[in-house]
C-alpha cells in the first residue's frame, strides 16, 4: 500500500513529494510548458519547477484563474519565472492558436509536461464532435505535441540538452477497455460509460508516449518521452462524477495520496537525472512500472498514431 512508503530503486516511494523528489536539482536553464496548471497536480508541478529555477509556461482553460494562481506562487516564490497562456484542449483550434503564439513568442521549450485532463464525464462531444475524454485528454495532447516537436528538436540541438515530453496517464486495468481503443466507436454513446471513456483516454496517453519514444529514437533526436500514473490522488478531476466526487471528499485525505505527493512522479520524471535517456518507460511512485498489457502494444500504439493524425490533420 501507497502509505506504508517502501522505496523503490530511485530511492523514492510513494510518500515522497514533489519538493522531496526535486531537491537540490538546478532547473534554472530549463523552460517548459505544463497543461492543466492551475489546479491539483498541475498546480503543484508547475509551483515545484518554479522552485527549481524552470521557467513555466501555465497552459490553463481559464487565464484569469491560472492569472490568481501565478500570483500566490510569485507570492511565495519571488524569483519564480512563470506566465499563463489560454489553451483549451478539446478544442483543435484552441490547441492550434496557442502553439502559434508559442512559436512566435520564440521561446525555447525543455520540458512538455501533458498533465490537464477531464474524468469520469457524462457522455458529450467536444467542439470537433469527438468524444470529450478522448478529445481532451489525448488528442488534445497529441496535437500540442506535434505542433511543438519542432521547437523541442531545436532547444535540444541549440542548447545541448535532452528535451523531455512527460504523459500523465494513470495505471488503469485491462478489464476496464479489454478490447484495446475501438477505433471504429469512439464517438459512439451505445454502451458508454464515464469509466469506459475514461480510461480508453488514459490508455491511449500511455500509447502515444510509447510511439513517439520509438519516432524519436528512429531519427535520433535527443527528446525522450514516458508516461506516469501520479497515484490515487483527491483532485478536482472526479467532480464530473457525483458520486465518485463525494467519496473523494469524504475519505479521500484519509485514504489516498495528497497533491503533493501525486505531483511527484511527474516532477521526478521531468527533472531527476535518474531519468535521462530513458525514454518510452512507465512510471509510477517516482519509479520505473509495469503497465498494463495493452499498454505495451506496440501494434495498437501505430495504429492510435495514425487514427490521431487522420483526425487533428483532416486535410
Amino acid at each position: 500500500m501507497w502509505f506504508v512508503g517502501w522505496k523503490g530503486a530511485s530511492g523514492f516511494s510513494a510518500r515522497s513529494t514533489a519538493e522531496q523528489v526535486t531537491q537540490g536539482l538546478d532547473g534554472s536553464s530549463l523552460t517548459a510548458i505544463v497543461t492543466g496548471a492551475s489546479s491539483g497536480i498541475g498546480l503543484e508541478t508547475t509551483r515545484v519547477l518554479a522552485l527549481r529555477g524552470v521557467h513555466v509556461i501555465m497552459a490553463v482553460r481559464n487565464v484569469e484563474t491560472g492569472t490568481k494562481v501565478k500570483d500566490n506562487i510569485l507570492e511565495q516564490i519571488p524569483s519564480a519565472k512563470v506566465e499563463v497562456m489560454q489553451l483549451d484542449l478539446s478544442s483543435m483550434a484552441s490547441v492550434r492558436k496557442f502553439a502559434s503564439e508559442y512559436i512566435s513568442s520564440c521561446l525555447p521549450l525543455n520540458l512538455l509536461i501533458n498533465n490537464a485532463g477531464i474524468a469520469l464525464a457524462p457522455f458529450s462531444l467536444s467542439q470537433d464532435n469527438i468524444e470529450l475524454h478522448f478529445a481532451t485528454n489525448h488528442l488534445g495532447h497529441f496535437l500540442l505535441t506535434d505542433l511543438l516537436l519542432e521547437t523541442m528538436k531545436n532547444t535540444s540541438r541549440e542548447s545541448n540538452t535532452e528535451g523531455r515530453i512527460v504523459n500523465v496517464a494513470s495505471v488503469g486495468h485491462d478489464t476496464v477497455y479489454p478490447e484495446g481503443i475501438r477505433f471504429d466507436r469512439i464517438n459512439d454513446q451505445s454502451g458508454y460509460t464515464p469509466f469506459r471513456g475514461y480510461g480508453q483516454s488514459k490508455l491511449a496517453n500511455i500509447l502515444h508516449a510509447n510511439e513517439l519514444a520509438r519516432r524519436l529514437k528512429e531519427d535520433g533526436v535527443d527528446i525522450t518521452a514516458n508516461s506516469l500514473h501520479p497515484g490515487i490522488i483527491a483532485t478536482s478531476i472526479t467532480r464530473h462524477h457525483r458520486i465518485v466526487g463525494g467519496l473523494v471528499s469524504l475519505f479521500g485525505k484519509f485514504v489516498l495520496q495528497n497533491v503533493e505527493q501525486g505531483a511527484a512522479t511527474t516532477c521526478y520524471v521531468a527533472l531527476h537525472p535518474q531519468v535521462k535517456g530513458v525514454t518510452g518507460q512507465y512510471f509510477m511512485d517516482s519509479n520505473l512500472a509495469k503497465p498494463t498489457s495493452l499498454a505495451t502494444d506496440a501494434e495498437l500504439a501505430k495504429r492510435l498514431w495514425d487514427f490521431s493524425f487522420k483526425l487533428t490533420h483532416p486535410n
